[in-house]
């Protein structure tokens, strides 16, 4: 009698502590949130609440169904094709509810959405009324909606209506009046995107006295064969010390970090014509510039940090990300390599 009691006082506060904002954990095709076992709760009802099989949950937590729940116990109920959207259209008995994602340490939008099902950059800054690409730690984003049962789930509440599309989310554009076109809730996964193809003009720099000046093309008249093979070797040194230059600048007077480790390799297309090479590195700033050693070469380059490594499979044990540019010319195949790096602090 006591027990039943005291579970009738407790009951009031657990309702409470289960409406906080749904936070997403975990990275795509694991993402997940967390749920605390509320008095005579079960995966049956907590199943109902998140529209997801029972059967779903107990293997996603490492437990047997047949085990039941213990009170307060914290579980994790897994985001999926079932009821984790980021576009489509819901029954009228349904509704999405806005899942958030916790932005921490050296994140950028970027990251974000390629750990959440590999989002578009797009839509993410659209549903969180974002202007730039900066954002800062601890900031709350949306990055998905669970659809759920309006009669099943207390969390229905605070729904934004049945259809995940611009004009039901803010920051719409008023002036577009067309039907939005739903697309298929198929998601891709960060292992199956494998490394983006990344464009380096829309990442942040870091901040240096002798800022980089944009190459100035200019009409050169035509030439006798021996002088047109100088200038070609001069334009030559002159790309290959677009970065070099600027790391001498950040190196002068600052103490250099040194680091060993294993590189893999991103798509990009920049490079490939004027050595302007690129890095993704989690110790240093955007905008530092590192250089890079095959000692199997014996081959450097000078690449830019963009931002931090995506904190996927293939990139486990990953000490720096380099384009496929700057591997080739460090003659480093397709594959990852042991590298040595030196930077500024």
């Amino acid at each position: 009698m006591k027990r039943l009691l005291m579970l009738l006082i407790l009951s009031p506060f657990f309702t409470t502590a289960q409406e906080k904002l749904l936070l997403a954990e975990g990275v795509s095709p694991a993402l997940y949130v967390t749920h605390k076992v509320a008095p005579k709760e079960n995966y049956y009802s907590i199943g109902r609440i998140y529209n997801i099989s029972p059967k779903e949950i107990a293997p996603f937590n490492n437990l047997q169904l047949e085990s039941g729940l213990s009170l307060g116990q914290v579980i994790k109920v897994p985001l999926s094709n079932a009821n984790f959207f980021q576009s489509g259209t819901a029954d009228a008995d349904e509704v999405f509810v806005p899942v958030y994602y916790t932005v921490k340490g050296k994140e950028g939008l970027y990251r974000v959405a390629l750990n959440h099902n590999n989002l578009s950059l797009e839509t993410l800054k659209q549903w969180n009324n974002i202007k730039g690409d900066a954002v800062k730690n601890g900031t709350n984003l949306i990055v998905g909606y669970l659809k759920v049962k309006k009669d099943q789930s207390y969390l229905a509440k605070n729904g934004i209506g049945t259809s995940i599309n611009a004009n039901v989310i803010a920051a719409a554009k008023k002036e577009d009046k067309s039907p939005a076109i739903e697309k298929p809730n198929k998601k891709i996964t960060a292992e199956e995107a494998g490394p983006p193809s990344i464009n380096p003009d829309k990442f942040p720099t870091a901040k240096n006295p002798d800022n980089e000046k944009k190459e100035v093309v200019k009409a050169v008249k035509e030439t006798a064969p021996a002088e047109t093979k100088k200038a070609a070797k001069a334009e030559k040194n002159n790309t290959e010390s677009n970065f070099k230059n600027l790391y001498n600048t950040q190196t002068k007077n600052a103490e250099i970090m040194n680091a060993e480790g294993t590189a893999s390799i991103f798509k990009s297309t920049s490079g490939w014509n004027d050595k302007k090479y690129y890095c993704l590195y989690n110790n240093a700033s955007p905008g530092i510039i590192i250089k890079i050693t095959n000692p199997a070469s014996g081959k450097s380059v000078y690449a830019k940090v963009l931002d931090v490594i995506p904190d996927i499979k293939q990139n486990s044990g990953m000490i720096i990300c380099i384009s496929n540019a700057a591997a080739a010319e460090l003659d480093a195949g397709e594959n990852s390599f042991n590298c040595l790096l030196q930077y500024a602090k």
